[in-house]
């Protein structure tokens, strides 16, 4: 597609104007906290206008992307979105050492691992249009599960170690010492994506039913291909979440097996 047809740039600015047209609600909102004195009327500018900006270069980006026939180019996407995620999954459990790299990795396990079955499964073709789309999700949720389970786990280890101590002394591994908080910093990170599972279609409809439906297909095709998200929603953030507990106990422990207390002091 060539984005210098002016044909193209005329579309692309009508069909800009109901994004625009919806900024009423932010104005609405703006109102509130002005009015409520909360004091985020810049921040809420703020967000508003980079995830405008944001997701207008990605348009761009995303309309090139999908009319390359290089699978480089996803794997490029992909990696992309991977490397944001682990630094901002990282950014969440702070205090974890190397938690940018121990984020990213587990992220990349648990969401290729699931890419992978669902291409050979032949859930989905291998290419940008679905693939991209599909992993970005996957990616987002992978994320947020990855960094609450960090963040979770040192919390945990951190208040408990005394007792983490008690069964290292007697002579238990780090894994057989932290294996209660380890179930349970990833059942907590985990609750919210098997939740929204639960109650799928009861309470609210997901953003990729929503969009099928309103881009014109049946509700029964929407519903066949949420549930396909959700399963692989459940399984990366799963991978991902269990693969970042057993990356993280070589920043808690030493190599003699006792606490890294360096990592638990750190405000």
């Amino acid at each position: 597609m060539e984005f210098s047809n002016s044909s193209f740039w005329l579309e692309f600015l009508q069909g800009m104007l109901k994004p625009v047209a919806a900024t009423a609600v932010v104005a609405m909102a703006l109102a509130l906290s002005f009015v409520q004195r909360l004091g985020i009327e810049w921040e809420m500018v703020y967000a508003i206008a980079r995830a405008f900006l944001q997701l207008s270069i990605i348009g761009f980006v995303l309309e090139f992307i999908f009319t390359q026939r290089n699978i480089a180019w996803i794997v490029l996407a992909y990696l992309f979105m991977v490397v944001v995620a682990g630094y901002t999954a990282g950014q969440r459990a702070k205090h974890v050492p190397h938690g940018n790299y121990i984020a990213g990795a587990s992220i990349l396990a648990g969401t290729s691992l699931t890419m992978l079955l669902l291409v050979v499964l032949n859930v989905f073709p291998f290419v940008p249009r679905y693939i991209i789309p599909v992993s970005g999700m996957m990616v987002g949720n992978a994320m947020t599960v990855t960094g609450v389970t960090m963040k979770k786990l040192r919390e945990d280890l951190k208040i408990q170690k005394d007792l983490v101590e008690v069964a290292l002394a007697l002579g238990a591994t780090p894994r057989q010492a932290t294996v209660q908080q380890v179930k349970r910093s990833v059942i907590i990170a985990l609750s919210p994506v098997l939740d929204n599972a639960k109650t799928v279609g009861l309470i609210s409809l997901p953003g990729a039913m929503t969009g099928l439906i309103m881009g014109g297909a049946s509700p029964l095709e929407a519903v066949q291909l949420q549930i396909v998200v959700m399963n692989m929603l459940i399984g990366a953030s799963t991978v991902s979440s269990i693969m970042s507990t057993y990356l993280c106990w070589p920043a808690f422990f030493t190599k003699a097996y006792q606490l890294e207390y360096e990592v638990f002091n750190a405000d």
